[in-house]
């Protein structure tokens, strides 16, 4: 998995400076112009000069465009034949690349510290886990995903069925002489040494299955071993699908580390490919079975469709109402074919097979094949209410052919406008996050937030379970009986994490970035643990950009994803990014809900072109306050209900700015986290909180000055939070030492959009490389202003090394101290001969 392919001709030329030198360092070149005369004649002792430079000298591969970190890795080369550079197919999905013409640019890092770094930090063998999520990256897909459900599956009725063997080889040289399957259930002796004693017994599997757990390790957890029933049981005893491959790969990786997982993954790979084509799986036209409820399905909707019409026409319904009725009626008849479509379906069906599998192809895809392709998108967006009742098996009408090319034409054309609204999304991300590194080990910082299910309304968008792993504590979790599940500045693990679900601890109590009290960048206590690793974050981790990557590369999937399914209404997700685009962005949305600032009972009044919702004695002004809603608007309250400051008064989306303002930072902090999470999860796309928390403190780092007290700062300055507290605790500093009438500054906090929050940037330079340059250098020269070259952007802009990874100051004074000479390898060979 560490290795690519390289053409010959094309290491030639990269490698061709070291090739030179190794040629007349061996005496078969008297001079560099020689050496140079001869790698441009490809002479025969070029290529074992080639052969020895390359051995152990990685180079790094990229695929544009690069979204993530994983768009970049290092390998070490092999010298193949042809034209083509060969990858292995487990690292694609890192890439997003796939075999069909694909570019990568090739480099080959020159200095001996370069080549550590490539060989330690970005060799693929060291980056199996997303830092997105914590999830494994390198899992199987499409052939290997085919192979290993092929070999996992079992079926009764096959030749062999029952038979008993004495061990694995004897089951295998029954398969080989055609009298056993591969999926008959069988029982087979087998053996296992645990503490120097060998156990040995009977245990029911199917021969698939027996291969394919040879290579896996047997301690993962899918079975409980403590049972002496369970001590034999074979690991992967259920039949495999994409998923979890995944769950396997990732277990592995935790217990065993990435030299184990390495081979695993190779062997499940090679499995994967050989039984695939050996399964010899193929799609024909009757393999996609159309119901035979279809007809009764789609002539009970066309009736009610009918009926909905006559209400019309008779005034019954508005024109609204009518649009609505009829899409859930047609909505309601495609779920219905697509039930039929399960039940009717083969479970060996080679379709079925490959969408249950997750090779390939998913449901969406399936009822358009063999069940009706239903409703499409108009151009506009706006559902058409004309479906096509047809499936590509059935075979389209002339009408519905042209429904559906508007249907296909919307989405093309929305995949093709959104990825440059994706890019521009997370270039705004990368310029606000960028100055974020881990600067310290622990900021000392008591405050934290509290951590319970994210919801929305009763339905739980993310559990506990999954925001507590990588965070350290604040206090002890403490269950009932009072046992401690984690202590005081512990990390919790995804074990305690579980654990303290079970317990039925709802809220937990954690370090965050938004509460961290570093000056500049954040610490590795407040972050956590490094996704990427599982391990505690280092410093000089730049987790800024790690962040903005996190948000930004799945939001081209969230735009390229419309276009698999065709245009099929319902799988339009293109409000999904726009929305994410909202929140970041600090804006109000479109219909705005108003939300109370006062608390107090209600009263209704109605008044000309409008509803006043009036509170009354509000509990923080002793006054009435006054809503006026216009009509058509849903009012949330009733006359006499009581209503608590921060509660909202009509129907609508929440905006941001009035959270911050009237319910303050950690509730503004939970909005942002719970909606962009909404989005996300709605599409299966799952982002750490890590990722959002970032984003949301470099919103919140400006203040607005409402006094400024006996400091240096004027009445509506915004200043960085990081600054006032500076005045404040120099003006403490002072009553302490006695100046006791002094004031420190009051400030009320406020919510920047990420552009906004980007161009008001400590650091000039990096704020005119975003965006209004000639504006952010013209205030810079009047204002005086100094950049310390904090970040990442301004120390790129004038050349320096960046101030994150092996680049800070903390790692440049390391000297390494030379402990004895490096031995060259014919010396090696000399010595040990003698």
């Amino acid at each position: 998995i560490y290795q690519c392919g390289l053409p010959k001709e094309m290491a030639l030329e990269l490698f061709k400076p070291f090739v030179m030198k190794r040629l007349v360092e061996t005496q078969n070149a008297s001079n560099i112009k020689d050496a140079k005369k001869k790698v441009d004649k490809a002479s025969p002792e070029v290529w074992d000069a080639l052969e020895n430079v390359i051995k152990d000298h990685p180079v790094l591969l990229n695929r544009a465009p690069t979204l993530h970190r994983l768009s970049i890795q290092a390998f070490e080369p092999v010298l193949v034949e042809g034209r083509a550079i060969k990858l292995h197919p487990l690292v694609c999905t890192a890439f997003n690349a796939d075999f069909d013409g694909d570019q990568m640019p090739v480099h080959v890092p020159l200095s001996n510290e370069a080549q550590a770094e490539a060989r330690f930090l970005m060799l693929s063998a060291n980056n199996f886990l997303k830092p997105v999520d914590g999830k494994a990256v390198t899992v199987p897909s499409q052939d290997m995903v085919l192979g290993s459900y092929y070999l996992t599956i079992d079926r009764a009725g096959e030749i062999g069925e029952g038979s008993v063997f004495r061990d694995f080889d004897e089951a295998m040289m029954a398969y080989a002489n055609g009298l056993l399957g591969i999926h008959a259930p069988i029982k087979v002796r087998v053996s296992k040494e645990i503490d120097g004693v060998v156990h040995t017994g009977m245990i029911d599997a199917t021969l698939g299955r027996l291969i394919f757990n040879a290579p896996i390790p047997q301690d993962l957890g899918f079975v409980d071993r403590s049972k002496p029933e369970n001590l034999l049981k074979l690991e992967i005893d259920f039949t495999t699908k994409k998923k979890q491959l995944g769950q396997i790969v990732d277990r592995t990786i935790k217990k065993h580390g990435p030299s184990v997982t390495a081979q695993v993954l190779d062997d499940i790979k090679a499995n994967g490919y050989k039984y695939s084509t050996l399964a010899s799986i193929s799609i024909s036209v009757l393999d996609m079975t159309v119901p035979n409820e279809k007809k009764t399905i789609i002539a009970k909707a066309e009736h009610d469709v009918e009926m909905i019409r006559r209400q019309f026409r008779r005034g019954v319904l508005s024109e609204d109402e009518r649009y609505e009725c009829v899409i859930k009626i047609w909505e309601k008849a495609t779920n219905d074919v697509i039930e039929a479509l399960k039940n009717c379906m083969d479970r060996y069906n080679s379709i079925n097979m490959m969408s249950d599998s997750g090779a390939r192809g998913s449901m969406a895809q399936m009822r358009q094949l063999a069940g009706m392709r239903g409703l499409m998108f108009a151009t506009n967006g706006r559902t058409m209410e004309i479906p096509i009742k047809a499936c590509f098996r059935e075979g389209l009408s002339v009408l519905e052919y042209f429904v559906g090319a508007r249907g296909s034409r919307k989405s093309l054309s929305d995949t093709a406008l959104k990825t440059a609204d994706s890019g521009y999304l997370t270039r705004r991300l990368v310029d606000v996050s960028q100055e974020v590194i881990i600067r310290e080990e622990d900021c000392g910082s008591t405050e934290g937030i509290w951590v319970s299910d994210v919801k929305d309304g009763n339905e739980v968008i993310e559990p506990l379970a999954d925001r507590l792993p990588g965070r350290y504590v604040i206090g002890d979790v403490v269950d009932a009986n009072g046992n401690v599940l984690a202590y005081d500045g512990e990390m919790l693990t995804l074990q305690q994490a579980n654990a303290i679900v079970e317990a039925g601890i709802e809220q937990v109590h954690v370090r965050s970035i938004l509460k961290c009290k570093c000056k500049h960048g954040v610490c590795a206590h407040c972050y956590g643990a490094d996704l990427a690793t599982s391990k505690k974050v280092s410093v000089g981790e730049a987790v800024g950009i790690i962040a903005a990557q996190s948000i930004g590369e799945p939001g081209t999937q969230l735009t390229m994803r419309t276009f698999h399914t065709g245009g099929i209404a319902g799988a339009d997700i293109t409000q999904g990014l726009p929305r994410v685009e909202e929140i970041f962005e600090a804006r109000r949305p479109k219909k705005t809900a108003t939300i109370s600032e006062v608390s107090g009972l209600v009263e209704i009044q109605d008044a000309k072109r409008a509803r006043n919702v009036i509170i009354r004695n509000a509990a923080e002004t002793g006054t009435d306050v006054v809503y006026p809603v216009p009509y058509g608007t849903k009012i949330l309250v009733e006359s006499g209900e009581y209503v608590n400051r921060g509660d909202s008064i009509t129907e609508g989306t929440l905006a941001p700015t009035d959270i911050t303002r009237i319910k303050g930072l950690d509730e503004a902090y939970d909005y942002i986290i719970r909606e962009v999470q909404r989005v996300y999860r709605m599409q299966d796309i799952e982002i750490n909180d890590k990722h959002i928390e970032v984003i949301a403190r470099q919103m919140t780092r400006k203040v607005r000055i409402d006094d400024g007290g006996d400091t240096e700062m004027l009445f509506g300055t915004v200043v960085d939070v990081a600054e006032l507290e500076a005045e404040n605790a120099a003006i403490a500093a002072r009553i302490e030492a006695g100046e006791k009438t002094l004031r420190p500054a009051i400030a009320t906090p406020i919510l920047l959009g990420i552009t906004k929050a980007a161009l008001q940037t400590e650091s000039f330079l990096s704020a005119a490389s975003f965006q209004e340059t000639t504006k952010v250098l013209t205030e810079a020269a009047i204002k005086g202003k100094v950049d310390h070259l904090i970040g990442l952007k301004e120390n790129v802009i004038i050349g320096k090394l960046i101030p994150a990874g092996t680049g800070l100051q903390v790692y440049r004074d390391i000297e390494v101290e030379k402990t004895a000479s490096v031995v060259e390898d014919e010396d090696f060979a000399q010595e040990t001969a003698v």
